[in-house]
């Protein structure tokens, strides 16, 4: 489980095709503190660590296998080499949630309509496919790119839902949001409450 609350921006800097693909990430983790078989969570995609060590520089690097799977279910271009990512160590028992409670399982991808200076801060806009459009809802909770977000606003669309995020400074400064340009895709993971209210739903009707 993971908060959605980012803690560290590392940068893909190799990428092997091992069956699955490898993929090494530079990190300001202590890299001696973590676990082989730990999970983080990349820009929303819980990985589970395989592999991790320090450069001669001091700089240290998790490894990570990436499975076919995922690749597909995810925004294809962060898989690439010097692609920055939303770093976040698992949960523990007494850690504050700061954020909500996130899973790491990518439930859609969603497109940058738009990214606009808003006085200090920039608003996002974001459309997602049907498949999202029943789990956004104003003042709700939706996880973009690892990052747990208030909506602001839903617009209902032929093909989906368009929904505007308002990003503050800071979140702005420690994650790769400056890195948002139109059309890109980012990862979407709906709040969970939403995803249990939504199948009991279904449950209820099937009654």
């Amino acid at each position: 489980m993971f908060t959605g609350i980012i803690t560290d921006v590392g940068r893909i800097e190799d990428v092997a095709d091992r069956g699955d693909r490898r993929v090494r990430v530079a990190t300001a983790y202590d890299t001696a503190a973590i676990d082989m078989g730990a999970s983080v969570a990349c820009s929303g995609v819980c990985l589970t660590v395989v592999d991790k060590g320090v450069h001669e520089s001091g700089a240290g690097w998790l490894a990570f296998d990436v499975s076919g799977e995922t690749v597909s279910r995810t925004a294809a271009a962060m898989w690439q080499a010097g692609r920055r990512l939303n770093l976040e160590r698992a949960l523990r028992l007494g850690d504050e949630l700061g954020g909500h409670i996130v899973t790491g399982h990518v439930d859609g991808l969603g497109e940058v309509v738009s990214v606009v200076p808003e006085g200090g801060s920039h608003r996002v806009t974001i459309h997602a496919g049907a498949e999202i459009a029943p789990y956004v809802a104003a003042k709700g909770s939706i996880t973009v790119d690892g990052v747990s977000l208030t909506v602001n606003s839903v617009e209902d669309v032929a093909d989906g839902v368009r929904f505007g995020l308002n990003i503050i400074p800071h979140t702005w400064g420690v994650t790769t949001f400056a890195d948002l340009r139109e059309r890109q895709s980012v990862n979407l993971e709906i709040d969970v409450l939403a995803r249990y209210l939504q199948r009991m739903e279904q449950v209820r009707g099937k009654a």
